[in-house]
């Protein structure tokens, strides 16, 4: 597979590319706009005190980059026939990561309302899977990257601490909206624009969700609940970019501020936001970036 970009996605359709991989007896996915290459595994160099789940680094043409195995991060065998292995290199939080797997099959493209939210039964908390991609001879497990590499190195995370560097600042009365699946990165945003003051934050766990209450409180003639909204890329039933185009192209709703917070921000993919009508894009785990950028539109 060459650069992704031969291959992107309309903006804003709600649809998404996945690609396909096995992990022991174990199908799993990945969203292709994270995928740089796909390669056969290169000589590892092991590097010193390194995570469990780290094999080492491998030298790619000028860059130096980090080889993560997911079959001890998912506590699956390892490979049978390390022949078939491949090195999935991807890019999410401004860094590159090589995922070892154990074999490539193809890519799917599907809608976002083909994936459902992992139930509380199916995975525990400390669950690698952000989404079950439904097809029509068989599932497969969409997994949270990001939470892998941060599980590794909490650095590349949100941090409160991060924010406490700004100093004393204001409580906002302002009214923010946040449309993000994932749990532990709704935990991190909450305390950390809470130490930033914004205090009046409303969660929601996916794009759909967030739209239905906007829908709602239009079609109510009511003020709007909000001043400000921000949301990810990935979500379960519908994207933020497809989120993004619907209120921009809303004529009540236009007016709302939308910040993309995702770890899809990169110089190849930014244009994709401009083309929904974003404010602003950050890329995560910009948190000061994320909170300089809301005292601009809420003051």
């Amino acid at each position: 597979m060459n650069d992704q970009t031969d291959i992107l996605l309309d903006s804003g359709t709600n649809e998404l590319e996945v690609v396909m991989f096995e992990v022991a007896n174990g199908t799993f996915g990945i969203n292709v706009l994270k995928v740089r290459e796909i390669i056969n595994p290169l000589p590892i160099t092991l590097t010193p005190n390194a995570h469990k789940h780290v094999e080492g680094v491998i030298r790619l043409r000028q860059e130096v980059i980090p080889v993560v195995d997911l079959a001890k991060v998912l506590n699956l065998p390892a490979s049978d026939d390390p022949t078939q292995d491949k090195f999935i290199v991807a890019e999410l939080n401004k860094m590159k990561v090589a995922f070892h797997v154990h074999s490539v099959s193809r890519i799917h493209r599907i809608s976002w309302e083909q994936i459902e939210k992992p139930s509380e039964l199916s995975l525990n908390a400390e669950s690698h899977t952000i989404g079950i991609v439904k097809l029509e001879d068989e599932m497969s497990l969409l997994l949270d990257f990001e939470k892998i590499v941060v599980d590794i190195n909490p650095k590349t995370g949100l941090s409160v601490e991060q924010i406490k560097k700004l100093g004393q600042r204001e409580r906002s009365e302002k009214r923010i909206m946040i449309a993000e699946d994932s749990a532990i990165l709704r935990k991190l945003l909450s305390d950390t624009l809470k130490e930033a003051g914004y205090e009046k934050l409303t969660f929601y766990e996916n794009g759909r969700q967030a739209w239905d209450v906007l829908e709602e409180y239009k079609q109510s003639d009511g003020d709007l609940p909000v001043d400000l909204i921000i949301t990810d890329i990935e979500m379960p039933q519908m994207d933020g970019h497809h989120l993004t185009r619907r209120i921009k192209q809303d004529p009540v709703l236009k007016q709302l501020p939308v910040l993309i917070f995702s770890s899809l921000i990169t110089s190849d993919l930014h244009h994709k936001g401009e083309k929904v009508g974003a404010d602003k894009q950050i890329s995560k785990p910009e948190i000061v970036e994320l909170v300089q950028t809301i005292d601009t539109f809420v003051k």
